[in-house]
C-alpha cells in the first residue's frame, strides 16, 4: 500500500481560528509539501504507524499498524509503502482502503489519507498527509489452522467481533479505564486531512454518558507545540475517528462521531481545572479483540502527564468551584501561624463573600496560583516535567468552623508543606498582602451522629481538617478520633486540645516515631503538656488490634488518612456495615469524598 504527501503549507481557516481564540502569537506552517529528510529518516525506525481516512460518509476513521521498525519506508519522491500485518476482517480503514466501503468494487485512487509515525519509547514522531495511491492482497497462507492472506499487505485472521453496538459494553469501559492514549484523525472539509495521539495518564478520556440514548466520551487538551492542527480541522469540520488500543491484550476500539471544542470556562464547567476539552459524540462504534498484529510492553510514562482530570460529576473539583461566576474574587492572606516545622495554619479574607457564597463545614477552597507560580508557555521543560500541565490550582480543606468567632469572609485552612504550591505560601510574609483568585467552595464531607451511636473518626496527620470544621455540630461524648501522626507532628495535636479541650477526652492519639526521636534526644519539649490535655496519648503505630476491639462503635466509620492507612482500616475491619471513605490527597491538602 503506498500513498503521495499533499501540498499544503498554509494555515486554513480553523487553524488560524484557535490559534486566535487562545492567543498564540503567528507563526509560520512548519508543514512540508514533501517528505523531508528527517521524516525520511523516522519512518523506516518507527514501530507504529497510525492511518486515518475517510469512509463514503465522510466520516474518519482510525486504525493503528505496524509493531517492528521498518515496515513502512520512503519509495521515493514523497511516496510511502508500508507492508504489515493487519486485520482484514474488520479493520475500519483496511476496509475503506482495500475492501471499498461504497461497495463499488474499486479501490479509489487519491483518498485522503494520514498518519502518524511515532515510537513510543523514544516520543519521536512525524506527521504525514497525502492520497492513498494503491493497496494490494496476494494468496492465502495457513498457520496453526487460521487462514492468512499475504501479499503487499500481509493478512492474518485472528480476530474477533465483540462489540459494534452502543452503547459501549463493559468491556470498551474497561479498556478506556486503562487507556493512556488513543489515535485521532481529523479532516479539513473532506480534502486534506492529520492523524495524531493523545495521552494521558490512564483514564484521561473520560465517559460523559453510555446509555441508549448516546454515547459522549471527553478528554482534556494538554499542552503542546501551539499549532493546532488536531483542532483547526475539528473547528471547520467536527468529526473524528479514533483508535483507542489496549497494547496489553491487543484489542482496539475503533470509534467514529462529531466532536465539540470546550475553551475556558466551558471547558471547566465539565471537566474542571482544564481550560481546553474535547467532547465527543460517539455515532459509530466497534471493539475489536486481538485487532492490533503485536502486544506491547508498558515503559516507563511520561513525567508530562498530569492526574487524572476527572468529570464534574465524579469526584474532582465540581464545576461550581472550579467556575462558580464570571467575576474575579480574590483570597487575601491576613495571617499565618506555624504549629509544626511543616504544618501551619492560614487564614483567608475574601474580597466578595457575596460572590464566593457562604463554605458549609466539611467542604474545601479552590485557590488559584497561577498568576504567581505560572512560567508561562513551553512547549517542553524537562527541568520541572510535572509543572508543564499543571494548572496549579490547589484545594484545601477549610478548618475553621462557622462558629469559631471569625467574620464571615474569614476562613482558615491548616496544611502540611509538601508542594510547590503549599511552600510558596509558607515563604509568604503576611504584609506582603498575597491575593490569589479563590474559584468557590465545593465537596461534601459531613459527619452524621445517629441517635445512641458512638461516631468513629480515623484520621492521618493533617486529615484530622475536615473534622475541626464540625465541632461545634457535634456531641463530643459520642465521638471517638482514632488519630495517628508522626512524633514531629504533635504541635498540631496540642494546639488542636488547646483550642477544642472537649474533643481531647474523645481522641486516641497514636504517635510513632517517639523512640527513635528520643535517641537522638530530640524528643518534643511540649509531650508533658500533651499527655495533661485529657486524651489518650500511646507512643505507637495505630494497630489492627486497636480498630477491631471496639464493637461498642457504629458500623459506619469516617476515614480521613492517605491511601495506605484508609486500604489498612478497610482491611481491618471486614465486617462492618459501611465505610463513609474519604482519603487524603497530599498533593492537594484536602479530603476527598
Amino acid at each position: 500500500m503506498a500513498f503521495v504527501l499533499s501540498d499544503q503549507i498554509m494555515w486554513h481557516e480553523g487553524e488560524i481560528s484557535m490559534q486566535q481564540k487562545l492567543h498564540v502569537p503567528y507563526q509560520e506552517n512548519p508543514t512540508s509539501p514533501f517528505l523531508t529528510p528527517y521524516a525520511a529518516r523516522l519512518l523506516p525506525n518507527a514501530p507504529l504507524l497510525a492511518l486515518g481516512t475517510l469512509d463514503s460518509a465522510g466520516r474518519p476513521w482510525t486504525t493503528i499498524l505496524g509493531g517492528e521498525a521498518g515496515f513502512v519506508r520512503p519509495l521515493g519522491q514523497s511516496n510511502i509503502g508500508i507492508k504489515t500485518l493487519i486485520d482484514p476482517t474488520y479493520d475500519p480503514v483496511i476496509n475503506i482502503l482495500l475492501h471499498h466501503d461504497d461497495h463499488s468494487g474499486q479501490q479509489k485512487k487519491d483518498r485522503p489519507i494520514a498518519g502518524l509515525g511515532i515510537d513510543l519509547e523514544t516520543r519521536s514522531r512525524v506527521k504525514l498527509a497525502g492520497k492513498f495511491i494503491a493497496g494490494a492482497l496476494g494468496g492465502v497462507l495457513t498457520t496453526a489452522g487460521a487462514k492468512a492472506t499475504e501479499a503487499q499487505i500481509v493478512l492474518k485472521v485472528e480476530q474477533s467481533l465483540v462489540s459494534s453496538s452502543l452503547p459501549l459494553p463493559v468491556e470498551a469501559i474497561d479498556l478506556l479505564a486503562k487507556a493512556d492514549i488513543f489515535f485521532i484523525t481529523t479532516s479539513h472539509g473532506g480534502s486534506t486531512m492529520g492523524t495524531n495521539n493523545r495521552g494521558g495518564c490512564p483514564g484521561f478520556c473520560r465517559i460523559m454518558k453510555n446509555d441508549h440514548s448516546g454515547t459522549i466520551l471527553l478528554y482534556p487538551e494538554y499542552s503542546g507545540n501551539r499549532l493546532y492542527q488536531t483542532l483547526g480541522n475539528l473547528q471547520t469540520t467536527p468529526k473524528a475517528g479514533i483508535a483507542i488500543p489496549d497494547f496489553d491484550s491487543g484489542d482496539v476500539l475503533y470509534l467514529t462521531g462529531t466532536t465539540e471544542i470546550l475553551v475556558g470556562q466551558e471547558a471547566a464547567a465539565l471537566l474542571p481545572r482544564s481550560n481546553l476539552a474535547v467532547k465527543v459524540r460517539v455515532h459509530e462504534a466497534c471493539l475489536i479483540h486481538n485487532s492490533l498484529a503485536f502486544k506491547g510492553q508498558s515503559g516507563e510514562p511520561s513525567p508530562y502527564n498530569p492526574p487524572v482530570r476527572f468529570l464534574a460529576t465524579e469526584r474532582a473539583i465540581s464545576a461550581d468551584a472550579q467556575n462558580m461566576n464570571h467575576s474575579v474574587v480574590y483570597a487575601k492572606l491576613i495571617q499565618k501561624e506555624l504549629l509544626t516545622e511543616d504544618i501551619g495554619r492560614f487564614r483567608f479574607s475574601v474580597s466578595d463573600p457575596e460572590a464566593a457564597g457562604r463554605w458549609k463545614p466539611g467542604q474545601y477552597v479552590a485557590l488559584a496560583f497561577d498568576d504567581e507560580l505560572g512560567a508561562g508557555y513551553s512547549h517542553m521543560r524537562d527541568d520541572d516535567p510535572s509543572s508543564l500541565n499543571d494548572d496549579l490550582v490547589r484545594s484545601f480543606t477549610v478548618s475553621s468552623s462557622l462558629r469559631g468567632g471569625l467574620p464571615t469572609d474569614e476562613f482558615d485552612i491548616t496544611i502540611r508543606n509538601l508542594g510547590k504550591v503549599t511552600a510558596f505560601l509558607f515563604r509568604q510574609n503576611v504584609r506582603a498582602g498575597l491575593e490569589v483568585p479563590l474559584k468557590g467552595f465545593s465537596g461534601s464531607f459531613e459527619i452524621h451522629q445517629s441517635e445512641g451511636e458512638i461516631v468513629p473518626f480515623v484520621a492521618g496527620g493533617v486529615g484530622i481538617t475536615p473534622l475541626l470544621a464540625q465541632l461545634p455540630d457535634l456531641d463530643l461524648g459520642r465521638l471517638r478520633v482514632f488519630w495517628t501522626m508522626r512524633i514531629t507532628d504533635i504541635g498540631l495535636a496540642l494546639d488542636t486540645f488547646e483550642r477544642y479541650p472537649p474533643l481531647a477526652g474523645s481522641t486516641l492519639l497514636y504517635c510513632s516515631g517517639y523512640v527513635n526521636a528520643a535517641v537522638r534526644g530530640q524528643q518534643p519539649q511540649t509531650m508533658p503538656r500533651l499527655k495533661q490535655s485529657g486524651a489518650h496519648v500511646f507512643l505507637r503505630r495505630l494497630g489492627a488490634s486497636d480498630i477491631q476491639e471496639r464493637k461498642d462503635l457504629s458500623t459506619t466509620w469516617y476515614l480521613c488518612a492517605g491511601s495506605r492507612l484508609r486500604q489498612a482500616i478497610v482491611s481491618w475491619l471486614p465486617d462492618r456495615k459501611g465505610f463513609f471513605q474519604s482519603s487524603f490527597d497530599v498533593d492537594r491538602n484536602r479530603s476527598i469524598v
